[in-house]
């Protein structure tokens, strides 16, 4: 059978307005896929939910996929998307309408059982602890009243959906590869336990999950990238034994290349096991190799039953925050900062929490007056709104510019805002699948109930040894570790990610070498007293670090400016290291 070509248009609730667009007017595909779900979006659209029982879906997904009703219909293209987010059946509905409306036919199912946030109490008297994956601390706990939670679910009610004749499958909180899991496994009939196959189609699915990440954005390698202005979207080819390869549509912008491909594959994992509710992914097993231009072959991924679990995201409102950025110039900064923090913190309201951090350093011999200047973000936080109204950051911010430092300002053009939004913590729980009402819904009102797969005890992540001290070579040079490296990094909940692989294979030894977690610790003071996980891919030639706790409890609680750690990597990469001059030589040439 023929390879099933799965066309990514969505990487997150945000991205380009256009990819539809240009997916339509781009190379053949079977299917269109569209990935809307970060870990807190749920939370902002429950909010909308909430507010209006109609609502809570991706809403501008509607216009998106309006204009292209009729040629989906004309081409048997199918599309499948998770914009359904909080209220799945309700989009659904809303493109049975506009289908009509523009007479074309076509069927709409949707996917639902993720949203879990009803049954919390049954769950509890019936026993269901709802860990956190963390700390292993129960729900009960947590001392917050959930406002979203919704279950991971895998991706055999999409395919149930396609096999019954759906053109569109609305989802809500599938496992992001479950969007290419659900359409591989029903274009190939993949039996429920066709582990590797399983666990080909999730690594090509992790790949495109993130649209413009697998054709060179966010890549550390960008600068030789052709034509990023507007990287094109990712397509991955999945055969029949899950075996994949990973391309673009031709004459978009970007490239595929083995590094963008291993940029992913290293990216928001917890290790070589990956978990997902279909299959659990060795990727370590994992091999790329470069297959033509803006070709890249996935083989060698093995797969084993899932954990008997799967994740509940569970997010609940614990306080409000306000940010402020004000402009700090040279000279003297450290003590112009110094008494600028001992000013705003002076007198606080009972109740309101300041985070002040300082961004940037300013030039030694500035050649402009920005190149003198540093940032200072101010964060205040509070459990209700009315601190932060009596605080009146604003004010207290626009009081000090004839009583503090010279040189101080805000920026003119933004303003300063007294305006608090809503902190959002996040919960990462764990529930048996079989508690979890997977179910689809076909346009004609029949329901198909989705039974769990056959599963297996959590695998414990595999032990890597740190590596031997051993002398330098005679002829190193320091420099910064992206001369020879790239990374990737990201969140997992609380947990931040980062990938560090060397294109050049010559440089694997020295690389698994270099990067110690005692030597991390000292690249990265941030993490020197958390617990550190490193584990190592020697088939992508990658060292890999699970960060936990850096990102306090979740992006969308802590208080740092790069909340999901998303530059984590890119900081790693500017830390100067000893390289062996060699290497530093091949680069050079």
């Amino acid at each position: 059978m023929t390879a099933v070509r799965i066309a990514n248009f969505s990487g997150y609730l945000g991205d380009r307005y256009t990819a539809i667009d240009e997916a339509m007017s781009g190379d053949p595909v079977d299917v269109l896929i569209g990935d809307y779900l970060a870990e807190v979006t749920l939370a902002a659209l429950a909010t909308g939910y909430r507010r209006d029982p109609e609502r809570g879906y991706v809403e501008y997904f509607v216009d998106q996929i309006r204009p292209h009703l009729a040629a989906i219909a004309r081409r048997g293209v199918k599309v499948v998307t998770n914009a359904g987010g909080f209220h799945p059946a309700a989009l659904a509905e809303k493109l049975r309408k506009v289908a009509a409306d523009e007479g074309v036919a076509l069927r709409i199912a949707h996917v639902e059982g993720d949203n879990v946030l009803s049954r919390l109490g049954e769950y509890a008297d019936a026993g269901h602890r709802l860990e956190n994956l963390d700390t292993g601390e129960p729900l009960a706990s947590w001392g917050h009243e959930p406002l979203a939670a919704n279950a991971y679910l895998g991706g055999w009610g999409i395919a149930a959906a396609l096999a019954e004749g759906a053109d569109i499958v609305v989802c809500g909180r599938v496992a992001d590869a479950s969007l290419v899991t659900g359409p591989a496994a029903w274009w190939h009939g993949w039996a429920i336990d066709d582990w590797d196959a399983l666990a080909g189609a999730v690594t090509a699915g992790h790949v495109i999950e993130c649209g413009s990440q697998a054709v060179g954005g966010n890549f550390s390698g960008f600068t030789r990238i052709p034509d990023m202005l507007v990287p094109g979207f990712p397509i991955a080819e999945v055969a029949a034994d899950g075996s994949s390869v990973i391309t673009k549509h031709a004459g978009h912008g970007g490239a595929v290349t083995v590094d963008t491909v291993t940029a992913q594959l290293v990216y928001e994992i917890q290790g070589p096991h990956y978990l997902n509710p279909d299959v659990t992914v060795h990727l370590d097993t994992v091999r790329l190799t470069a297959a033509g231009p803006d070709r890249v072959a996935v083989t060698g991924a093995t797969g084993s039953p899932p954990p008997p679990t799967t994740k509940v995201a569970v997010f609940a409102a614990i306080g409000h925050t306000l940010v402020n950025t004000v402009y700090v110039t040279a000279p003297d900064v450290d003590a112009k900062v110094a008494l600028l923090r001992a000013q705003i913190t002076r007198d606080l309201p009972e109740g309101v929490e300041l985070d002040i951090t300082r961004l940037g350093t300013a030039a030694t011999d500035p050649e402009t007056q920005w190149d003198a200047t540093i940032a200072l973000r101010v964060m205040a936080v509070a459990a209700t709104p009315e601190p932060l109204a009596k605080l009146n950051l604003p004010a207290r911010l626009g009081s000090l510019y004839l009583q503090s430092i010279p040189g101080f300002y805000h920026d003119g053009g933004a303003g300063l805002t007294g305006r608090s939004r809503p902190r959002i913590d996040y919960w990462p729980a764990l529930l048996p699948m079989s508690e979890v009402a997977h179910r689809v819904v076909l346009d004609d009102g029949r329901t198909l109930p989705i039974a769990p797969p056959p599963s297996a005890p959590v695998q414990p992540q595999p032990v890597h040894p740190e590596p031997a001290e051993r002398p330098l070579p005679d002829r190193v040079r320091k420099a910064p570790l992206g001369a020879v490296a790239y990374a990737r990094s990201g969140d997992k909940g609380g947990n931040s990610n980062v990938g560090v692989w060397v294109p050049d294979e010559r440089a694997w030894p020295w690389l698994r070498q270099a990067l110690s977690t005692a030597e991390l610790r000292k690249l990265l003071p941030e993490a020197a007293e958390l617990d550190i996980v490193r584990h190592e891919f020697p088939h992508l030639r990658a060292v890999h670090f699970v960060l936990r706790g850096l990102l306090g409890t979740g992006g969308s609680a802590n208080l740092r400016a790069d909340q999901v750690g998303k530059a984590v990597g890119e900081y790693l990469r500017a830390k100067h290291v000893p390289i062996p001059e060699e290497l530093l030589d091949d680069v050079a040439h």
